[in-house]
């Protein structure tokens, strides 16, 4: 199983879905046999046959796009360093699918990383790794961008790179290799990996990418250097080139200074934010895959950033300000899709939906379509209140799935320590009313090893569920009850993150952190309704190697290619993450993994990504680590402006979280 896929930002497994409208089938088929005719298969039958899901590479997939090789510039390679499953169910690939593919000059295609399987074949018959619209190696294309969601696929990021041919550093590429760019969250602190890219794009992809791709037109066809190419890209803002700053560091380890090596460089990278998000580009026809991906459903963004100002997310900071979708154009977008694709069921895409505006009148819509034409809805990512339950009455069918909470913290303390701004009051209150509803399933998100926690705070997560089962047996007669009562609790180790209030903040150590699973483990057994209840934690070791690379420097991009040299591929899997590699790769390398993980950081420290700009100033996160400190809440943006920042983005005013 993928490490973070019990997050309840990972979406919950997918309903089987139809690949195209009956009548279109005929036409599909034909289109396919046409496809195939005209490309060559990467891989032989025999292969295919002895790996496990052959359609992860065989492309051909409804709404892929094809494109005559003779009449294209640019050729880019669209990467997603884990399995196909988890590439397709990603909304930021198939936006910039469709961005790309939108110009004549230019073919976009995808590519995954191998599972073990293939990859062994790969290896032993020499067989570069290749698109799956053209089936062509990697190697051959103008550009290899890879999104980089989560620290633990940085091994999958040398597997892609290495098994296209391509040099694994940058300093080694020439003007006849692809240019590897790297953009998506952890670009907010690409230093652990910044020896294997050439360009990192800090930001939204909307943005900036058509201003880089004339330029490489120029390049191209030039006589210009890589060099020069790179210092040109850099001027483009929110491009950050890696080889064109030196990082000195002091004798304890930390960074000295950042500095630009030509003057034309910037000093600091900004960087890029939609703000006309209505106009922004939004693929209409998916690719759909053959076998059912993560999220295998036509997706609605209706919202980017959150109003939350929760301390320990990095989401709810980076991707500030707020911007929404105008309801009128999320529902135009609903017809186009389930007629482009053939799905049946629509998930609406938000850090918060609930702090949607036009979430009633969009359900309203929806409802109409629930009961017209069948179709299913999920809604993750609800505040659970009265009106989103009567919502998910609608969205749901007699069988009622689990509801699911995110207190993150079992004490009041501790929720105001990390802003979430949720009472118990307001917990007990939503669980009520989804008991009196007819929910008996619960399921409840927490993190330990939080900033400040004490024993105290880790047996309020028991004492919360205890109080909770009570709730259900004081509001539902006995007579009306409908199977047993199911409380499930799962606790994650909390990670330190860039650009977050608390990326000063020491990560609990691993003992310290398998002290207080257990304990809070032994608690649940005193509660009077145990029996209801189920506790789970996370993997300690796997949130460690995490936590290494989250606020680590560039000299742990020696970690990464040592991991990967003792054979570390898919280490977002439990199934296949061995922590003995990694144990013997820092013991080879002589690297203190408690300087990167238990020391809390001086806000004097210059940090790996400070010459970074993600909109939020340094001056709010260090205000609100103090108040977070004194426990202090800080209201939601809508309620009361911050003054994060962010508010830089639309220098005209006001900032679109207000509204």
């Amino acid at each position: 199983m993928r490490e973070c896929e019990e997050s309840p930002d990972c979406g919950s497994e997918a309903k089987q879905s139809v690949i195209g409208h009956k009548d279109d089938t005929r036409s599909m088929e034909h289109e396919v046999r046409e496809r195939n005719s005209m490309t060559k298969p990467a891989l032989s039958d025999e292969i295919l046959m002895a790996v496990d899901k052959p359609s992860r590479y065989i492309g051909n997939e409804v709404n892929m796009v094809v494109k005559d090789i003779s009449s294209v510039d640019i050729r880019f390679a669209m990467c997603f360093p884990d399995v196909y499953e988890i590439g397709m169910s990603y909304l930021g690939i198939q936006i910039m699918y469709d961005m790309f593919n939108r110009r004549e000059d230019t073919w976009c295609e995808r590519v995954y990383s191998p599972w073990p399987d293939l990859d062994r074949i790969m290896r032993d018959r020499k067989i570069p790794l290749f698109s799956l619209e053209s089936q062509t190696p990697i190697r051959e294309f103008d550009f290899l961008g890879i999104t980089i969601q989560y620290e633990m696929c940085y091994t999958n990021i040398l597997q892609v790179i290495d098994l296209s041919g391509i040099p694994i550093f940058s300093k080694d590429r020439t003007k006849e290799d692809p240019i590897v760019i790297g953009g998506g969250p952890c670009t907010y602190n690409p230093e652990p990996i910044a020896d294997f890219f050439d360009i990192f794009y800090i930001g939204e992809g909307e943005t900036r990418y058509h201003d880089l791709l004339e330029l490489y037109k120029e390049y191209k066809h030039s006589d210009m250097d890589r060099r020069e190419f790179l210092i040109r890209a850099s001027m483009i803002e929110g491009m950050y080139v890696p080889q064109l700053y030196d990082v000195t560091y002091h004798e304890d380890g930390t960074i000295t200074a950042v500095t630009p090596l030509d003057e034309r460089v910037p000093g600091r990278v900004k960087k890029n934010t939609v703000t006309d998000f209505a106009t922004a580009p939004y693929p209409l026809k998916p690719v759909v895959p053959y076998l059912r991906a993560t999220q295998d459903r036509v997706v609605l963004e209706v919202m980017r950033g959150c109003i939350r100002g929760c301390r320990f997310c990095q989401a709810g900071m980076i991707y500030r300000p707020t911007r929404q979708k105008p309801v009128e154009l999320v529902k135009s977008y609903v017809d186009t899709m389930l007629r482009n694709t053939g799905y049946d069921e629509i998930s609406i895409s938000s850090l918060s939906t609930s702090d949607y505006k036009g979430l009633p009148e969009l359900m309203d819509f929806l409802v109409e379509r629930i009961e017209k034409d069948h179709i299913q809805v999920s809604l993750p990512s609800l505040r659970v209140d009265a009106f989103s339950l009567d919502v998910m009455q609608k969205v749901q069918d007699i069988h009622k799935v689990s509801l699911t909470f995110a207190p993150e913290a079992g004490s009041q303390r501790l929720r105001d320590v990390i802003n979430k701004g949720l009472t118990e009051e307001v917990i007990l209150d939503g669980v009520t009313q989804a008991f009196a509803g007819g929910w008996n399933k619960v399921k409840f998100y927490f993190m330990m090893g939080l900033p400040t926690e004490t024993k105290e705070d880790v047996e309020g997560i028991p004492e919360l569920c205890e109080k909770i089962s009570e709730v259900y047996f004081d509001t539902v007669p006995k007579e009306e009850r409908v199977g047993s009562l199911s409380i499930t609790a799962s606790a994650s180790y909390f990670v330190p993150k860039p650009f977050t209030p608390f990326q000063w903040a020491p990560m609990m150590p691993r003992k310290e952190y398998v002290e207080h699973a257990g304990y809070a483990k032994d608690h649940f057994r005193r509660m009077r309704n145990v029996k209801r209840m189920r506790f789970t934690y996370h993997d300690q070791d796997i949130s460690l190697i995490e936590g290494i690379y989250a606020r680590g420097d560039r000299r742990l991009s020696k970690l990464v290619l040592e991991v990967y040299n003792r054979g570390g591929i898919f280490d977002a899997w439990t199934e296949f993450f061995r922590m003995d590699r990694y144990t013997e790769a820092l013991e080879a390398l002589s690297i203190d993994q408690e300087f990167y993980l238990t020391r809390e950081r001086s806000i004097e420290e210059i940090l790996p990504w400070d010459h970074l700009d993600c909109g939020i100033s340094k001056a709010f996160l260090i205000r609100e680590w103090e108040r977070a400190k004194q426990e202090t809440v800080t209201l939601n943006c809508r309620e009361k402006c911050s003054g994060c920042g962010a508010a830089c983005f639309f220098p005209e005013g006001p900032c679109p979280a207000m509204n």
